[in-house]
């Protein structure tokens, strides 16, 4: 039996029987119950077919146990935050930007799902005891789209998820949530109507908690989407908010609560987007922080780093209740992606990190004095696509210059400006 044991009373999630954050002196009653969380999903990734290619952001080398270790290590400053949850994939998840996740090996089970990779397994284990000390909850994700091929077929997907079941149940974990798949509605599971169908996953639901001895099991769609058996089959409705402005994604909210029958409602995965927080704070749902650059590209930074990290930590701190000291106004916005490391073949992902990015009306960029882009939604990238992902700016040298002209809502006019050589002098990295 572990320290920490998660369970559930209707909307609401315990710990060891209590409403989570009643535990802090002062937490607001709206928070009271809820599972704040963030996709930390490379926390056990490995690639089959060679690590060379993570040899990269400042780093000599990849190696998979001890990016496990820097996640266990980052884990007491998330907790000081509030964070309670995070999710990590058997077969990880992206990267989005920059190596094709058809080229990536990031499976432990075997092609009939029979067997489970030892050193997975290791790593899983160490990383949900290491939680546990802490009074953290593990969301273990078993499918991810571009993965699953792997595996053969229906039968050996079934397997699968007998084996990872067993394998949680007999490590005597209290402190996990299963999510059966991520996104299962996405395309790359096409070889895999069990998981792409709502009948195929509610029994994969079922056959999950029956396995893992009645352990908490979801399962995600693609950002905005949620389905009504599988919400009836699960014990915690999970969503994704990926791409959604927040009117969509309270609009999702209030459908998976139609059809959830009380249950509680986990976000798992948005953006970087902390406005949307809000929207949790009011509908009494978790939400899940997703920075796909510095915790989905491997190698991983896993600490809470300048910038969106901060103010997402900080947000969240706020809206449970725990007291933290408010940043000079001039310190509420930061010009990310020019941090000296984070360059990956001459491109780099520029964006405005903001602790109050409502305030933002619209962001001008401009590279050596002339404007390159506009961005007017959160979380204010340049080459906007969505909320979570961006295109990169192509051809960066070190030395040229960025200014962010930053239009609030109330009619004034910040800047922020710096270069990768300013931030180089001033020891900004992305560690």
């Amino acid at each position: 039996m572990g320290k920490t044991r998660i369970s559930t009373d209707g909307p609401h999630f315990l710990i060891n029987d209590r409403l989570v954050y009643s535990e802090i002196s002062g937490s607001h009653e709206h928070a009271r119950g809820l599972l704040m969380n963030a996709r930390f999903i490379q926390g056990i990734f490995d690639d089959a077919s060679g690590r060379e290619r993570y040899t990269r952001w400042g780093r000599n080398r990849f190696d998979p146990d001890a990016n496990t270790d820097e996640l266990i290590a980052a884990l007491p400053e998330w907790y000081r935050y509030g964070l309670r949850a995070f999710t990590v994939g058997l077969q990880g998840g992206g990267p989005c930007f920059t190596i094709n996740n058809d080229t990536i090996e990031n499976n432990p089970f075997g092609t009939d799902g029979t067997s489970l990779d030892a050193a997975y397994k290791a790593r899983l284990d160490r990383l949900i005891r290491a939680a546990d000390e802490l009074g953290m909850v593990v969301i273990v994700s078993y499918f991810y789209g571009s993965q699953s091929r792997r595996i053969r077929d229906g039968r050996g997907i079934r397997n699968a998820v007998i084996t990872a079941s067993r394998f949680l149940r007999k490590a005597g974990h209290t402190n996990v949530i299963i999510e059966v798949a991520n996104e299962q509605d996405n395309p790359r599971f096409s070889q895999h109507p069990i998981i792409q169908h709502e009948d195929g996953m509610a029994m994969l639901i079922d056959l999950a908690r029956e396995e893992s001895g009645g352990m908490l099991v979801g399962c995600s769609g693609n950002g905005g989407r949620a389905y009504r058996q599988i919400c009836e089959a699960s014990d915690v409705v999970l969503i994704h908010g990926n791409g959604q402005t927040r009117q969509q994604f309270y609009n999702l909210i209030r459908t998976a609560r139609a059809w959830s029958g009380n249950k509680p409602i986990v976000c798992n995965e948005d953006s970087q987007a902390i406005g949307q927080l809000e929207v949790c704070w009011k509908t009494h749902a978790s939400w899940g922080y997703y920075n796909n650059m510095t915790k989905q590209e491997p190698p991983a930074y896993w600490g809470v780093l300048p910038g969106e990290d901060t103010f997402f930590a900080m947000r969240m701190a706020h809206g449970i209740g725990i007291e933290m000291p408010e940043p000079a106004k001039e310190e509420q916005y930061y010009l990310q992606g020019l941090e000296p490391e984070m360059v990956y073949r001459g491109k780099r992902w520029i964006r405005l990190a903001s602790l109050y990015p409502e305030t933002i009306n619209h962001v001008d960029y401009y590279r050596n004095g002339n404007l390159v882009f506009t961005s007017y939604d959160e979380p204010f990238s340049i080459n906007f696509g969505s909320n979570w992902a961006q295109g990169p700016v192509e051809n960066c040298s070190q030395d040229e210059q960025w200014r962010a002209e930053i239009h609030l809502r109330d009619g004034s006019v910040l800047v922020k400006q710096t270069s990768v050589s300013e931030q180089q002098r001033l020891g900004r990295t992305g560690a």
